[in-house]
Formats: C-alpha cells, structure tokens, sequence
C-alpha cells in the first residue's frame, strides 16, 4: 500500500511502460468493422448537425480514419471523445454536451445501462471468434446434451453467436442463447432488441420466464429457474463475467477465451468473493461518516439513488459527504481521512471496485443498504445494478417507517464494540407540521455526534495557516525553474 501513496522519483522516471499499440485497420475493412454505412444512415435519418464519437482507448487509433469518412458521406461535423469521464463502456454524455453534439455514437464493448440526455447509437467492436474452436471447448466442458444451458457473451462478439449456435442447437437441444436488448427511446443499435423503459423484465417470477439482466435478454422454459441452468459465457476474463457470477452465484459458469482459445470451468470462489463483501458491509455498518462517489453522469436515474442513498444513510445515522472526481485512484480518495467508507455509484461493469489497495473500503449501493436497511436482509441475492434498488425496482425493499425507526443496538463483527443502529444524531428533520425538531431518544441522549468537521478539528494538522495581517508583503522573486526532480539552480551555490 506504500507504492500506492508514495513512491521513489528515480523509479517514476526511468519507469518502463508496455504498451500494445494497435494497428491501423486497413480501408478496405473500416466500413464494416464500424459500421459506417448503417451510422450515416443513422444521421441522415434524424438530421443530426454534430455527432459526437466516443472509442475507448484501443480504438482510438481508428477515430480519425471513422470521424473523416463519416464527415464525407452525411456533413456533418464530429468530434471525438477519447478521455472518457469514467469507465468507456459507459456513455459519456457530459463530454458530448460540452462540444453541443446532438447525439453519441459509441464505439467498443459497453454496458449497455441507459441513458437519457442524448440519443445514442452503439457499435460494437468485431473481435474475431474461432467457432470451431469455440464449439469443441463447449462440448468437452458439456459431455451431457440434454442439460439446460444459458450461452451468454460479451457484446463485441455479438456478431459471431449465430454461426455458434448453428453449430451446436443440432447436439444441445436444450441451449439457450442470450439476445441484446437496448434500453429506452433514445437508445439504438441496429439489429438488436430494443426494450422501453416502462417494460419490466423481472430477474425471476412465476408469471414470466423473460430475464434481461446487463443488456442480454432470454427466455427460460416453463416451469425452470435459473438454478436448472449450466451457463457458458464467451469473451474474456473481466467486469462483465464477474457481475454474472456475482448476481447468479447459485449457478455454475464456464467460459471460453477468444483470444487464449482455451475453455475452462470457472473456479473462481463465489462464496469466498460473497464474503469478502459481507466483510465490507459489516465495516459500512461500522461506518459514522460516508462518502458518496458518483462514478456515473450518464446511467439513468443516477440522481434518483443518490437521493435515496442520502436519505438511507440519514435514517442510520450516518452523516454524507458527496464527492465528484472522476476516474478513481489511492491518491485522490487518500485525502479524505475524515471519511470511514466510500460508497460507488456507477454502472453494473464499474460498481464492484477492487477496494484492497485503498484506504478506506469502497462498497456498492446495495451494500450500504444492507448496512443501513434493517428490512433488507443479506441473502442469496446480490445486486450491481443500482436502479433495481429505486422504487418500482425489482430488489426494492422501502425503509422502515417513522414509527418503527427507533433506536436500536447491535454487536460489530469486526471491533466487537457496541454499535447503534437508526439513530438520527439529532439532524434537525422537517416534521410534518412545517416546523424544524430535533428528533431523539427519550431515553438517551447523543453525547458525539461524528462529522468531517469534528474529525478536522481534532486534527494536529488542519491545513496551511493563512496569518492574514502578520506576514510582511515583500516584491515578487524569480522563483525556481526546471522539474521538481532537479531544478536548474539545485547542487549550486
């Protein structure tokens, strides 16, 4: 963790960086690799004056070659978004908006949550898939043909799950693929599923066998559950197999590499994964001051959790501090010591952050309710997606009302001390007859209530002294010239 903080000049300098630079894609191939001919014909339709483009980093090698001929074929002016905000599988609608786009065209693997400010169009990256390969891999991992299994895959290889399926639906009559499903009006992809956003695709129900979870939609047989299913995902080790696992941590996975050609029976321990979270809920329950990072301005509804995370948190207790810094890292969360736990907010594919090397834990929305909802229980259930938590949201679970708000104590799992649970810390709430109270316990009073403000004054340092009046004013000196590791006047008298 020192290496995260701190580090040696010499080492910053002399460090050695790998970097795999992409070649540019011959001409004769743009046209289908990006989609440009279906992207004009997107513009053209809808009058579009400024496009936006958004690639992600391995693809920005391309963006001139795309951006130029599809200036050619619609005049239209475009701009590329390279530096995204947050994650690139994200829309990044702020940047757009600051250059006036009229509409996003997004390029590479995404996340597929929706987005609501401008119309967006997505282009998935064609990453070649060996079927043959494929196909071979699934029937050594799957000896049986009669079993249920869910084929499920990363959306840049899309493209190449129909050639799979006419390989294998002939031996496995019982295999499932998943569809991709575009949420919301403004939201388009030629060729895929388009859902609205008053459509509801329950996880589970009795009355409907349609899933759509993370943008891929299926059916199950009548009767069966996704614990009857054997799933087969296609695409690399990363952000989207480890959220299917998680949220289907009942079901057992196997995955096939594209790029190392290999199939393999995931081992990774679920339940030991489960635990660790368990462990970071049980640190958020510990927690008296919490920060909230908006790691998303583009999802949908991101504003309508922050709210209900601020009046969760209230309700526990807990004081909130929000914080917008863009694309996280150690140093920049290191500055806040006052803070006990951060909580993220941002799409499915960037919520479950790997928190070790920072300071404090960094949990998801739905860990802290579980931290700060007595109604809401820790069980099989585990969610990424932030929105089914709103109102109307399928893992929805409201607080307890003000009368069964009352204060209550526990034992920490973690310190083995006293802890209180719902208590108010004496915030002055609006009562229901428009006047400002105090809400308390009749029987004990809040000796300490923890806030930033109380953790900054008791700290020895608290900060440069302004000394307003005290120091003389003096006239302006050249000050030093060169990089802070040598400036020019250093080792001379």
């Amino acid at each position: 963790m020192a290496d995260a903080f701190s580090s040696s000049s010499d080492t910053v300098i002399q460090r050695v960086v790998d970097v795999n630079l992409k070649e540019n894609t011959p001409a004769e191939k743009l046209l289908d690799l990006y989609e440009i001919l279906k992207t004009c014909a997107f513009i053209k339709e809808h009058s579009y004056g400024k496009v936006a483009l958004q690639f992600p980093d391995e693809l920005l090698v391309d963006s001139a070659a795309v951006a130029a001929e599809i200036e050619r074929n619609t005049q239209t002016k475009t701009f590329i978004l390279g530096d995204t905000s947050y994650g690139s599988c994200c829309v990044d609608e702020v940047a757009a908006e600051h250059v006036g786009a009229d509409c996003i065209v997004h390029y590479g693997g995404a996340c597929l949550s929706p987005s609501k400010r401008l119309p967006v169009m997505y282009v998935f990256e064609k990453r070649p898939l060996d079927v043959e390969m494929c196909a071979a891999s699934f029937r050594e991992l799957y000896q049986d043909t009669q079993m249920n299994i869910l084929l499920l895959h990363d959306v840049n290889y899309d493209h190449a799950i129909g050639d799979l399926l006419k390989l294998l639906l002939p031996e496995y009559p019982n295999l499932t693929a998943t569809e991709l499903v575009v949420e919301g009006e403004q939201c388009f992809s030629h060729g895929r599923t388009k859902r609205q956003n008053n459509q509801t695709c329950p996880i589970q129900d009795e009355n409907s066998q349609v899933v759509c979870h993370f943008g891929q939609q299926f059916s199950l047989k009548v009767g069966s559950s996704l614990t009857d299913y054997q799933m087969f995902y296609v695409g690399q080790e990363g952000a989207t197999l480890r959220n299917f696992m998680m949220t289907w941590n009942r079901c057992s996975f196997c995955s096939f590499d594209p790029v190392s050609m290999k199939g393999r029976t995931e081992s990774v321990n679920v339940n030991r994964a489960l635990m660790k979270r368990y462990y970071a809920i049980e640190r958020a329950k510990d927690a008296n001051v919490v920060g909230i990072l908006v790691g998303t301005l583009g999802v949908a509804d991101y504003l309508a959790v922050i709210q209900q995370l601020k009046e969760t948190l209230r309700r526990a207790g807990k004081k909130s501090y929000m914080f917008a810094m863009g694309k996280l890292n150690v140093p920049k969360l290191a500055n806040f010591l006052e803070i006990d736990i951060f909580v993220l907010i941002a799409c499915p594919e960037n919520s479950l952050l790997d928190s070790s090397e920072f300071y404090k834990p960094v949990v998801t929305p739905f860990e802290m309710e579980v931290a700060c909802n007595r109604k809401r229980e820790w069980s099989e259930e585990y969610v990424t997606d932030f929105r089914h938590l709103l109102p109307g949201g399928q893992s929805h679970v409201p607080m307890c009302d003000q009368q069964e708000d009352d204060y209550s104590t526990d034992v920490s799992l973690i310190t083995g001390a006293l802890r209180s649970q719902n208590l108010l810390n004496g915030e002055p709430v609006e009562s229901s007859f428009g006047s400002s109270v105090v809400l308390r316990n009749q029987t004990l009073t809040v000796a300490n209530a923890n806030s930033a403000a109380s953790f900054l004054s008791g700290r020895s340092w608290q900060g440069l002294e302004q000394k307003l009046g005290e120091t003389p004013v003096v006239k302006a000196v050249e000050g030093r010239r060169g990089i802070a590791i040598a400036y020019e006047e250093e080792g001379t008298s």
